[in-house]
């Protein structure tokens, strides 16, 4: 069912990465703005970077650890760069949601992890996942850089001071199957077990699943 409220696990990323995009002004700008890990952000479960409390990077590298390898420590830290808080960030993701048109979205969490408050749980729906993406990929000013990103085999960066150096790979399996494979994210958590939202170009027609 296309419009059945489900938990999206790490398909939620799409959201914080574009959203993430659109504040800094694109990677150039992503790549001027410092993320510093707090104590929250490193104490994620796995999948993780492994970031060190105090530790600092620069926006632009971390997009690619959030969507390449699905890091939940670097989802929390730039929620908290961006908005202040988790909470803060969440508000704002809600927010895109219903600019986007999405019906029955809810995020409580920038990174996926399953989560309920007073309002419900993290959910989306298969329509409302395929909506956000169609706006990463289509519809948002950032589009190409969201795109540069998820479609990067591999990236590799260091923190700021240069003293450690992290390498990525892209999980998306996906985009070496189809011709014309786009962009994609995978995700699992308990409750919503295996997530996958994807795109690909046929002609000059953008495909969601």
């Amino acid at each position: 069912e296309e419009a059945q409220p489900m938990p999206m696990a790490s398909t939620t990323k799409i959201m914080t990465c574009i959203l993430a995009l659109e504040e800094a002004g694109g990677l150039e700008g992503a790549a001027k703005t410092v993320c510093a890990a707090s104590a929250q952000a490193a104490s994620q479960p796995q999948v993780k970077l492994g970031m060190q409390p105090g530790e600092t990077f620069y926006l632009s590298d971390l997009l690619y650890s959030l969507m390449l390898e699905s890091h939940n420590d670097t989802a929390v830290c730039i929620g908290e760069t961006l908005a202040g808080s988790v909470e803060g960030f969440a508000e704002k993701m809600n927010e895109k949601a219903r600019e986007i048109g999405c019906e029955d979205t809810y995020y409580i969490t920038p990174n996926g992890l399953d989560a309920s408050d007073r309002e419900g749980i993290h959910h989306t729906t298969a329509e409302d996942l395929a909506l956000v993406m169609r706006y990463c990929l289509a519809l948002s000013p950032e589009a190409e850089d969201f795109v540069r990103v998820t479609s990067a085999p591999s990236y590799t960066f260091t923190d700021v001071q240069g003293s450690r150096s992290f390498s990525c790979s892209n999980h998306n399996a996906f985009l070496n199957m189809m011709e014309g494979a786009l962009s994609g994210k995978t995700g699992y958590t308990a409750d919503a077990g295996y997530c996958y939202v994807g795109a690909l170009k046929r002609d000059d027609t953008l495909l969601i699943v």
